[in-house]
């Protein structure tokens, strides 16, 4: 009677044990799966995001531009002029051309091309360190479902279930160059 109950309580404690196995090489199996979706989202963000950005840089660029090339334009003109016309008309298009930059001096205290490009150049770093983290959980996801399947006990119970070493998260050689270069910002 003794040995029965041993031998049930070691029959059910393997099951338990051959559960907890399986059950945790799903866990890291999902786990692996996870990090790789949050890789999917921050390719999403970076898709989505940086030609917005560029677009608002280049946007507010252009605007910049136009009233400081009016200035410009309007100064050359009253440099140039030599009759009274001429030089009413240089001054109107001067005044006209600084009453622009004081509203946009009033609206923004500064120019802030520069510091839109500085931000577009924050946004770009701030996305790729996320996609790097995101990298390295993956691959960190990745080793520790690789540990469970290779070690013993859980692999013989990987090799039953059909769970198997999966690859990390690298590069492909004929990729190599190409992403080792900087990435290019076109404007």
């Amino acid at each position: 009677m003794v040995t029965g109950i041993v031998i049930l309580v070691v029959i059910v404690l393997l099951v338990l044990g051959c559960i907890g196995i399986y059950n945790n090489l799903v866990r890291l199996r999902n786990n692996r799966e996870n990090a790789f979706a949050n890789i999917d989202v921050q390719l999403k963000q970076r898709a989505d995001l940086i030609p917005q950005l560029i677009g608002a840089v280049k946007g507010y660029a252009e605007h910049e531009k136009q009233v400081l090339q009016r200035i410009t334009e309007a100064r050359a003109m009253g440099m140039g002029a030599t009759t009274i016309n001429e030089k009413m008309k240089a001054d109107n298009a001067l005044t006209q051309a600084l009453a622009g930059l004081r509203v946009s001096l009033e609206a923004y205290p500064e120019l802030k091309a520069n510091q839109n490009f500085m931000q577009l150049q924050n946004e770009i770093a701030d996305i790729e360190n996320k996609l790097s983290a995101v990298r390295r959980y993956f691959n960190t996801a990745t080793r520790e479902l690789n540990n469970a399947v290779q070690t013993f006990p859980s692999n013989l119970f990987a090799n039953m279930f059909g769970f198997k070493r999966e690859p990390m998260y690298e590069i492909a050689p004929e990729q190599r160059a190409e992403i080792e270069k900087a990435p290019e910002v076109k404007f």
